[in-house]
């Protein structure tokens, strides 16, 4: 069976993210090996959100393993099935909790990396909205009634939950301004909708609205979205949270508590089944969920809930529950990822490395940083692809004469030390923490 032929965009793409060891955001059906049933579980989830449910996954891996690849594949996969996608990566000015603008932060990148299936590369939040408006003006049409009515009546459950009139009121301003051609009052809803009003007294002249999103009530605008981009047309909202280590790596411990009880408010609202169409999936390291000093263990309540089943153990597995340990890839796994990324670079017209070529080399990095070259095969990547460009750059020289020196090294991942909470500041300082070998690196296959 011929694989489809690569388009040269996202070979490109490919070619220069594994260079620099990150995830390309393109293309990545053609490199994905291995864990067809983690995929497979987080795809029953995507259908679970559809069809009105909820869903929370903490997507757990050593650094290197694949945690940011499986991600962005769940991502892409989500965007198929017609849903809104919001992601981010934590970081010290971003935080599911804080009181110094760090949460209203996290939200404000959400906002600008929303995708949708028609605009997969972010900033769809104001596509979303205006196809909630078309499609309202359209079934004002057909039921002979005015927009503003059905946008009201659309709109009148979102008044239930936490923040809803708020809310409500401000997508029927986005109505006045499209109805009257104000493209400034247009432009400052989306600004609130982002989070990017910082006082109340600013929202109120803009807006006539008394309250904006802030620290204290981002999740409930997640949820308050998950309900409005269902009545724009879509199957519901996906959250995606990646290096979730930021925060097992706070230095104040209060500031980290008070993240993890955000943390455990989100998960008890999602296994309760209190939010509809909304599904959440956060990626961190071992250390992160079972150090019970500074990990979500160290949360008893966490702890409770995300303990492992102790049936699970002899090679069995359980993909249930809300943890997803992400398999190690096997050196077979790694052959056939290193064939498709050879397949990747030939799409550029290059001459095919043989087989007996990959054997060598994985036999090179084996010996160099043993079975670490597959179980965290970034460097792995990027110093294949480094061989590829050489020898498809000099035709003289042989594979032969260049797998023996490549350089590896074992991936220890980026270091990052505590972040220290300074009376709410955006960024803290930074010391290396006892016993951490955590990265922030974010190519992982």
């Amino acid at each position: 069976m011929q694989r489809p032929k690569i388009k040269r965009r996202e070979r490109d793409t490919i070619l220069q993210a594994l260079r620099a060891g990150v995830v390309p955001k393109l293309g990545l059906q053609h490199i994905q090996v291995g864990r067809a049933r983690e995929i497979g579980e987080l795809i029953k989830d995507i259908d679970r959100v559809g069809e009105g449910g909820s869903t929370i996954r903490f997507v757990i891996g050593e650094y290197g393993s694949g945690k940011t690849f499986f991600l962005n594949l769940v991502r892409l996969v989500a965007l198929e099935k017609g849903m809104v996608v919001m992601s981010s990566d934590l970081a010290p000015d971003r935080r599911l909790h804080a009181t110094g603008g760090q949460a209203r932060s996290l939200f404000s990148e959400f906002t600008r990396n929303t995708s949708t299936r028609t605009k997969p590369d972010g900033g769809a939040l104001s596509n979303v909205v205006e196809r909630f408006v078309t499609q309202a003006i359209r079934e004002a049409e057909e039921q002979d009634k005015e927009p503003d009515d059905v946008i009201r009546t659309k709109l009148a459950h979102l008044e239930e939950l936490t923040g809803g009139y708020e809310f409500a009121t401000v997508i029927g301003r986005y109505w006045q301004g499209h109805e009257h051609g104000d493209e400034t009052l247009k432009s400052n809803v989306l600004r609130w909708l982002r989070a990017e009003f910082a006082t109340r007294t600013d929202a109120r002249a803009a807006l006539k609205v008394r309250t904006i999103i802030d620290d204290a009530s981002v999740y409930d605008h997640l949820k308050l979205l998950s309900a409005f981009v269902r009545e724009a047309g879509y199957k519901g909202l996906l959250v995606i949270l990646d290096e979730m280590v930021n925060l097992y790596k706070l230095a104040n411990s209060q500031a980290r508590n008070a993240n993890y009880e955000q943390v455990l408010r989100i998960l008890n609202d999602v296994l309760q089944g209190s939010a509809a169409h909304f599904g959440i999936l956060m990626g961190g390291t071992p250390e992160f969920l079972m150090d019970t000093r500074r990990g979500l263990y160290s949360y008893e309540a966490l702890q409770s809930r995300l303990a492992e089943n102790p049936f699970v153990r002899d090679g069995l597995i359980d993909l249930s529950g809300p943890v997803i340990r992400l398999s190690n890839l096997t050196p077979e796994d790694l052959f056939v990822l290193l064939t498709n990324v050879r397949r990747v670079f030939q799409g550029g017209g290059s001459e095919p490395l043989p087989d007996e070529a990959l054997q060598a080399f994985m036999l090179h990095c084996s010996d160099r940083i043993g079975d670490a070259y597959f179980r965290t095969p970034r460097n792995t990547i990027t110093a294949f692809v480094n061989l590829l460009a050489v020898i498809e750059q000099n035709p003289g020289i042989g594979w032969r004469d260049l797998v023996g020196t490549v350089e590896i090294v074992e991936d220890r991942g980026e270091d990052m030390g505590d972040v220290a909470e300074d009376a709410g500041a955006v960024a803290g300082s930074f010391t290396r923490p006892e016993n951490d070998d955590d990265d922030l690196a974010d190519f992982r296959l």
